[in-house]
């Protein structure tokens, strides 16, 4: 297959990328405010420019770009560049791919289970509705930008991953020093559902859903055995061999990062199932947080 990546410099569309061509697929990549060269699409979501004729009988599009959550304080503009890149960069490729006459046979476009945002020990699937916090609303408003394919006749999967592990990006990677430095614990209360999935699944789950002509619509990526938040800190040092009787302080994350991300990010509770994926015969690697640690951090 040919495969167009938005995303694919970042840690699931990397990794994607190279399991796509270790199994003999061509890889394109969305390049930003560049022309098409070689493997490289150009476009500029932010004004709006994409080479459309590039996608032509293109075999799938995979889209996983979009601003950074957790990397600064949420002021007012980080916010809106969190929504915007979301919500512009849908609009601008989704517009692309219905105006081909040889469209791509199917889109997979990215999202979050912070679709459902707060909801306690509620057990959350595709069929739950969606929160009203402002990652939730970021959400429904990116998943609604890509309606106008599945309208023109593209299979259309959205995927709400959850907290992806992998030992050298993303939430756990910041996670490992204060834990190897035995001062990691729980966050919070430790009482929030934290919804995972193992960068390996991630990647595996991506590719089932290109693959698989049958599926459609929105898809939980992440592992059908959620955890606490205190489970996840005990999993942790118990792999690290560190102890974690400790919490995590808040207050000097909230200094830096500010109320409402920390909050957002680390004290909500989200218990998410992998409804539609497992209905559709995905099977995991790794179920079990444990299992999942261990290999990452051995990775």
């Amino acid at each position: 297959m040919d495969v167009a990546i938005t995303g694919a410099s970042g840690l699931i569309g990397s990794v994607l990328s190279t399991s796509l061509r270790a199994d003999g697929h061509r890889v394109l990549r969305f390049q930003r405010g560049g022309v098409t060269t070689g493997d490289a699409i150009g476009w500029d979501p932010d004004a709006g420019r994409i080479d459309a004729p590039a996608l032509e009988g293109i075999d799938a599009v995979v889209h996983l770009a979009g601003e950074g959550i957790a990397t600064h304080k949420w002021t007012d503009d980080k916010k809106r560049r969190i929504l915007d890149s979301r919500v512009r960069g849908t609009a601008v490729l989704v517009a692309a791919v219905a105006s081909r006459e040889r469209k791509p046979r199917v889109l997979v476009s990215g999202s979050a289970v912070g679709y459902y945002g707060d909801r306690g020990s509620e057990v959350l699937t595709e069929q739950s509705a969606p929160g009203n916090d402002f990652l939730a609303r970021a959400c429904v408003a990116w998943e609604a930008e890509t309606a106008p394919a599945a309208e023109a006749g593209v299979r259309t999967v959205i995927t709400r991953t959850g907290i992806v592990l992998d030992a050298h990006g993303g939430a756990l990677k910041q996670m490992l020093l204060p834990f190897k430095l035995g001062v990691g614990g729980r966050q919070g209360s430790g009482r929030q559902w934290m919804s995972w999935i193992a960068l390996a699944d991630e990647v595996a789950a991506i590719r089932y859903a290109i693959e698989n002509e049958a599926l459609r619509g929105p898809f939980n990526l992440v592992s059908p055995a959620p955890v606490t938040n205190a489970e996840f800190a005990a999993t942790l040092g118990r792999v690290l061999h560190r102890p974690t009787f400790l919490p995590t302080p808040m207050l000097p994350l909230k200094l830096r990062f500010g109320i409402e991300l920390v909050e957002s990010l680390l004290l909500v509770s989200q218990r998410v199932a992998p409804a539609q994926l497992q209905a559709a015969g995905y099977e995991f690697t790794f179920s079990a947080l444990e299992d999942a640690l261990r290999a990452v951090i051995r990775a």
